[in-house]
Parts: C-alpha cells; structure tokens; sequence
C-alpha cells in the first residue's frame, strides 16, 4: 500500500460522504485538533487510534484505549488489520482508508435516466393523476351533473399523488442524494394511467370477444402493474440493484396473486373476482357470435343440476335425509 492515503467517511447506506488525503503514517484518528483525521463526533475519544503499517507492509488499526472503541462488523477491536474494504465505526463515525493504488470498481453504465426528471416528469404526473381520479368518478356517476364532485376528486387525486410521491423523494433524498420528486411523481401517474387503459380496454375486449376472464381476474393484472410501479419506484431510488429489486417485485406480485385467489375461494368459492362479466356494453360491440336460446336454456340445465347436487351434498352433510 503506497502514500497518500484517503480516508473516507461514510453515510449508513455505505455512500462516501467525505474524502480526507493523509500523505504518511501513522495515521492518527481523534477528537482532538492533533490529529492527522480529526472526528467531529462527540462519541471519540481526543486519542481516540492510530494506523500505522506492520512488519509486512500492511495497515494496521490500534485503539488507542478509548472508552467507545473501535467497532467492526459488530465487535469490539483493540487491533485490526486494514485493507481498502474494512469498515469501521469510530463514536457514531463510519469510515475506512484507502491506499492510493487502491483498485476501483469499474465504471457503471448509468441507467439513471437524468434526462426525465424535474418539472416536466413531475407535471405530467400530476395531469395524469388527476385524469385518473376525474375518470374513476366519471365511471361511478349515477347523479345528475355537479362540478364540485369532480373538483373534489381532483384534489383528492392530487394529493394523494403529492403524499405518495413525496414519500419516495423522502427516501430517494436519504438513501440515494436526490430527491427526484417529479420522477416518482411521473411514475405513480403511470401506473395510475395503465391501470384505467387496462380497465378500458379489458372490458371492450372481454364483452366484444367473450374472454370474462379478462375482467374476472382483473385484480391479478392491477396486482402486476403495482409491482411494476414499486419496481421504478426503487431503481429510481437504488438504480444499480436491478436485479434484486425485480426479483423481490416478482415475489411480492405472487403473493398477492396467491392471496387473492385463497381470498376468493374462502369468499365464494371461486378463484375468479365475480362470478360474472362486470360490465355490460352496447350490443353493436358485440364481435363474437350470439348463443341460442336453446343453447341458454341448456346452460340453464347445466347450472340447475349443480345446484341440485350442491343442496342435497349440504343436506347429506347436516345429518338430514333427502328431499
């Protein structure tokens, strides 16, 4: 390990908040205005250790006989050897040294996307927000016309946008160095906004084609486009975990899956949402080809027969004799 060395204090996430160059041992560490790295901690010691270089060539870390010591991976250490990755906790001060011809990592690509944040992101969230909390309204409206309850659910969208994205700029702000509110801002509005396509367009589809089963299990697909959206959320926080973050999406999007269906099955005993298609449109919609009468009447059949099953099975259960 060759001169100068660098000592590096670091946040709790592990990010170098401070870079200090000593140009030779030892390195003396401490509270008071004699040393070559003075500890602005009230928790170190005025002499608190010193790191000077063994028999070998190698950095050493001596405590200097403190009354807080030096920590390392948990444990208390009169003696440590050091290399460029030890870390150690001096008071409430994280921080290690590294040797000039220390090895770095290579260059990462940057997959952070700087160009998509700020007002712009921010505000196209926020419209998108409030046409999501207009729309679901929209929807739902039985009553005769009135401003204010769309004005209401405006402001409601808009501040539950605001709150939930300012949660994410909190922790982006405390584990990343930024804030990034109109990214997290952009994203929620996203989600929001491929939720209502999906619902749009699910139901055209499942009514003019037939397929029920892409509004009776809807929840699943609200479900995986949340763990997209929890997905951004954290790489835009954390954008070098990819991987670990996509996997832990994953996860999280089967047991909801899997928590629906048992929840359905308890419910009504039936894995789908609703028994039926839940919405009904115009009949020129229609695409696929009408049934028969005949054809209805022997569905009819069909369910009239399981339910005969179905009620004489309960009466056989509760110990009664047959109709």
């Amino acid at each position: 390990m060759s001169a100068p060395y660098f000592i590096e204090t670091l946040a709790r996430n592990g990010d170098v908040l401070h870079r200090h160059q000593v140009n030779s041992l030892p390195i003396r560490l401490g509270r008071g205005y004699d040393n070559d790295f003075i500890l602005d901690d009230a928790f170190a010691a005025p002499r608190h250790a010193v790191i000077d270089a063994d028999d070998e060539g190698r950095l050493v870390l001596r405590d200097l006989g403190s009354k807080n010591g030096v920590v390392h991976r948990g444990k208390r250490r009169n003696i440590l050897p050091m290399d460029g990755d030890t870390v150690i906790r001096i008071g409430h001060t994280t921080l290690r040294v590294r040797p000039a011809d220390f090895a770095v990592a290579p260059e990462l690509l940057d997959r952070t996307r700087h160009g998509w944040e700020g007002v712009l992101p921010g505000l196209v969230g926020m419209v998108l927000i409030g046409m999501f909390a207009i729309f679901t309204v929209w929807l739902s409206d039985t009553q005769s016309f009135q401003l204010v309850r769309y004005l209401q659910a405006l402001a409601y969208g808009i501040g539950a946008g605001l709150v939930w994205g300012g949660a994410w700029a909190f922790a982006n702000r405390l584990f990343g160095r930024q804030a990034r509110l109109g990214r997290h801002l952009f994203i929620f509005g996203s989600a929001l906004g491929v939720i209502t396509l999906y619902k749009v367009g699910s139901s055209v589809a499942a009514y003019a084609f037939s397929l029920e089963a892409l509004t009776r299990y809807s929840s699943h697909m609200a479900i995986i486009i949340a763990a997209g959206m929890m997905f951004y959320h954290l790489t835009t926080v954390k954008p070098h975990n990819t991987r670990r973050f996509a996997i832990t999406c994953a996860a999280l999007a089967l047991l909801g899956s899997g928590l629906t269906l048992l929840s359905n099955e308890q419910r009504t005993g039936r894995l789908a949402d609703s028994p039926y298609m839940s919405v009904v449109l115009q009949p020129s919609m229609r695409v696929s080809p009408d049934h028969t009468v005949d054809e209805f009447m022997a569905d009819v059949n069909k369910l009239k027969a399981q339910a005969d099953a179905e009620r004489t099975r309960k009466v056989k259960d509760d110990g009664g004799g047959e109709e």
